[in-house]
């Protein structure tokens, strides 16, 4: 199998010719991460050339960037070379002066006394530098170039400690080990919250001690090419993730959902589930704060990959109530349970809820006149409904009593007959509240010949008059409107310049009159 494997690649599966066995798809190869889960940094700088001498130059923060095993290296070098140069240097003073080769003189005045050869002149160097002072190797008077000599032992020695101490000391405080208490979530999850589809992912804090002025930051990182053509590998865009309502300030005592609204102006308003499956994109996370109990910055990173993004999950609660105190249940802090959530994307959904309903009804125009409304209403058609309407439901209709009576005493003849004769015409109705509703249709229709023989079928019916005009009717059927400013130019007001009766024929006007 694993000479297979090496000749064919990784891909490579054995085909099992039993029935039985059910056969698993390829597993995804793991592609390459930008920001390890334990927020390492996976880029590496080559090709500096020239540029290499910029880290001497910052050579403090070189060796605190430094590995401690490298770290640990250069102390000890430094030290041990500090010590063998400055003993070598001892020596060759008392070896120049002649003191090696009187040692033992005791009448004999060396610059350093009791130094005889290289391994005594390291130990005045080691009692000297420690300032031990055991009291047997001292400098003389009679030496002005070992007093000199000390002097600037004394000035280097100062020099490397401070440098070296300070360095491991820094090394040693830095809050990068801070960072491993601060836990984040291994997947991220995308489900509705508030009505609103969310990209949520957990934060949590393993330490009593608190992250001052804690704050976090998403960057989506994602290659793109941009209209013009070029092509942007590894664009970083911003997630809001409450940066305008302050929710990005975090008070971090328990752990934290934190959400990104998917909106608009998210660069996930057109993901949906099938195509989360093809996409390929890294969100970094970061979270900074101040370690409350020594005052330095610290910064925790992860990223999750689209293959850590599950879609229709929710983070299961790790929050419980105890006799005087909250419980945080961390065995619980990466666990989630799948919840119902549309499937399709937030861009998706807008356009489904823009389309117009076939359903809906039209809205008339504002500037609509009121004549064409009347003809409307008052149609044909609408009357037929109305009356079967009025058949099912009861009297309630929207045709006035005094129709609802002629409709249900037989004379459907005549109705039909006005309505149709009241559509023809495309006056405005004027309010004549003192003519009868017949007397204003007959009056409307051209020649006398028609007036006579409207007349004799209105004195035919055998009912009362109605005295409700047609401006009341109007008013009846229709929702209350505000009135037109302006009356149309072809109106019979504007025409007679009088009262309405003056335009009536005769013998209506007699009629009129006796009434």
């Amino acid at each position: 199998m694993a000479a297979l494997r090496r000749k064919f690649g990784e891909d490579y599966q054995v085909v099992n010719t039993n029935r039985a066995t059910t056969f698993s798809a390829p597993v995804k190869k793991k592609r390459q991460r930008f920001v390890e889960k334990n927020g390492r940094c996976n880029v590496q700088h080559g090709n500096l050339g020239g540029e290499t001498s910029r880290y001497l130059s910052d050579l403090f923060t070189t060796l605190v960037d430094l590995k401690w095993r490298w770290n640990l290296l250069i102390f000890i070098l430094t030290y041990t070379i500090a010590w063998l140069v400055m003993a070598s240097m001892w020596w060759i003073i008392a070896y120049i002066r002649g003191d090696l080769n009187h040692g033992h003189d005791s009448s004999y005045t060396p610059c350093v006394a009791n130094v005889y050869n290289f391994p005594s002149a390291f130990l005045f160097f080691i009692e000297t530098e420690a300032t031990i002072g055991y009291g047997y190797r001292y400098i003389t008077e009679k030496c002005p170039e070992g007093i000199i000599l000390f002097l600037f032992q004394s000035l280097l020695g100062s020099i490397v400690d401070a440098f070296l101490i300070g360095c491991m000391f820094i090394k040693m405080s830095q809050p990068k080990k801070r960072a491993e208490t601060l836990m984040f979530s291994q997947d991220a999850v995308i489900s509705q919250r508030d009505g609103k589809l969310c990209l949520m992912f957990r934060v949590g804090n393993l330490r009593n001690s608190h992250m001052v002025s804690a704050q976090i930051r998403c960057k989506l990182i994602k290659s793109r090419q941009t209209p013009e053509g070029e092509f942007l590998p590894l664009d970083q865009c911003e997630l809001d993730v409450g940066f305008g309502t302050g929710a990005d300030q975090l008070f971090l005592v328990s752990p934290l959902t934190i959400c990104h609204e998917i909106n608009p102006k998210s660069p996930f308003f057109d993901l949906s589930q099938r195509s989360l499956m093809n996409e390929q994109f890294e969100i970094v996370v970061i979270l900074e704060g101040i370690v409350e109990t020594t005052g330095m910055t610290c910064q925790a990173r992860t990223s999750y990959t689209e293959d850590e993004v599950l879609w229709g999950h929710r983070f299961l609660p790790v929050m419980s109530l105890e006799e005087g105190f909250f419980r945080v249940d961390y065995s619980q802090f990466h666990s989630t349970f799948e919840v119902p959530t549309p499937p399709y994307s937030v861009k998706e959904h807008e356009e489904k809820t823009s389309l117009p309903s076939p359903l809906s009804t039209p809205t008339p125009a504002l500037g609509e006149s009121r004549g064409a409304r009347r003809d409307r209403v008052f149609s044909v058609d609408c009357i037929n409904a109305s009356e079967e309407g009025g058949r099912q439901g009861g009297a309630g209709g929207r045709l006035p009593s005094k129709l609802q009576r002629m409709s249900s005493s037989g004379k459907e003849d005549l109705q039909r007959k006005v309505l149709l004769l009241s559509s023809q015409h495309s006056e405005k109705a004027c309010s004549t509240g003192d003519l009868p509703l017949k007397l204003q249709r007959l009056s409307s229709s051209p020649g006398p010949e028609a007036e006579t023989r409207l007349q004799l079928k209105a004195l035919k019916v055998g009912f009362e008059p109605m005295t409700q005009s047609t401006g009341d009717l109007y008013q009846h059927s229709l929702p209350p409107t505000p009135a037109p400013t302006s009356v149309p130019m072809h109106s019979p007001l504007l025409s007679a310049g009088g009262r309405p009766e003056d335009n009536l024929p005769a013998k209506l006007r007699r009629m009129n009159a006796d009434r």
